[in-house]
């Protein structure tokens, strides 16, 4: 495939609209809906799991099953204690990062729709310096406008009520996308271009393909738990993104050195299967696709994980995508990594249906 942009105006609009809704851990069903959708015209069927896992398929008939897969849910917070004061504090929902809050605007989901609130934090003028303290998970709190405990109630507000971020997309110097939960319904959006291109390439596989959008990666790869033992599959590749260290205040030594514009990032670990990681590092030399490389040590933190170890052990490997500023509400990615990785697995799964056996992944 010709290496000009792949990316469309109206990809784009999708995923500006994907990325800006609330998807949180557990409550993920409005952006998983809108992702089957666009998804729709590429595949021949789809099925919905128990937990809001969603699956595309093209070619279900089909011996071999090849997964390729992206998780669909965003950090967030839950209500946890509301004082007499009308003040509102929190648990995290997946990993959350305590430091950001003060000051950001959120959305609180309650049964009767949409309530403002703001992390409240005190003003630089009150606190006095060598003793003032950092914004911990105790003392971060939001302020949705009430005088007491019974107002904030009136509004639907309740402990288990899911709070999330308002922070939008953005491209930053035509270069970037940036935004909240990059990580890593990002993701979602490179495997839904790759059944577009499947589509518009009229490529046909000689094994089903499952296009995967799981929940409840964040607490703890859950939803590709449960999808995998469904799907039974032969291969999965995974795509997730992991850290750019070339931003200040990163340890190279701890975090390793990947960086954003350079490539997809292809991971070595326990995790990842030989075979099927040496494939696609022959499909990018091939289609002379970046790539970087990086080691994971008992584990890779994520789905793939999930998948490598199940129904006696399915063949994965991982494609992650570096970004910046994980779990804040300006993750930032480059827009040529992400048509790199777009690139690499249409061109790996080209790889396999010349080998479609499967023999050579053994």
């Amino acid at each position: 495939m010709a290496k000009k942009k792949i990316i469309t105006k109206k990809s784009e609009v999708f995923l500006e609209k994907y990325l800006n809704n609330p998807s949180p851990t557990g409550f993920e069903s409005g952006g998983q809906k809108m992702w089957l959708d666009y998804i729709s015209p590429y595949i021949d069927e789809h099925f919905v799991d128990t937990y809001g896992t969603v699956v595309g398929v093209i070619n279900p008939e089909a011996k071999y099953k090849v997964v390729i897969e992206a998780h669909a849910d965003e950090i967030s917070w839950f209500v946890h204690y509301i004082t007499k004061d009308g003040y509102i504090y929190l648990r995290r929902n997946g990993g959350s990062d305590h430091q950001i809050a003060p000051s950001k605007r959120v959305n609180i989901h309650t049964e009767k729709g949409m309530v403002k609130a703001v992390f409240g934090w005190p003003a630089i003028h009150t606190r006095t310096a060598g003793t003032e303290k950092s914004p911990k998970l105790d003392n971060i709190f939001l302020d949705c406008g009430c005088a007491n405990k019974e107002e904030v109630e009136e509004l639907g507000i309740h402990v288990g009520c899911v709070v999330t971020y308002e922070d939008e997309f953005m491209i930053l110097n035509d270069k970037y996308y940036v935004g909240r939960a990059l990580d890593n319904r990002i993701g979602g959006f490179m495997i839904a271009e790759v059944a577009r291109l499947l589509k518009e390439n009229k490529v046909k596989l000689p094994f089903g393909l499952y296009i995967t959008n799981s929940v409840q990666e964040e607490v703890g790869l859950r939803g590709a738990q449960m999808i995998v033992e469904r799907i039974r599959p032969d291969v999965a590749i995974v795509t997730d993104v992991c850290h750019d260290t070339g931003t200040p205040m990163i340890n190279k030594i701890k975090q390793g050195d990947t960086k954003c514009g350079d490539g997809p990032v292809l991971t070595y670990g326990p995790a990842v299967q030989n075979n099927l990681l040496e494939l696609i590092i022959t499909a990018a030399e091939k289609n002379k696709i970046p790539f970087q490389r990086a080691a994971a040590s008992r584990a890779t933190g994520t789905d793939t994980d999930a998948f490598a170890y199940a129904t006696g052990g399915v063949a994965s490997s991982l494609i992650s995508l570096a970004l910046r500023y994980m779990h804040t509400t300006v993750e930032t990615v480059s827009r040529e990594d992400v048509e790199n990785v777009i690139r690499l697995i249409y061109e790996s799964l080209q790889k396999i249906k010349n080998n479609h056996d499967f023999r050579y992944l053994k």
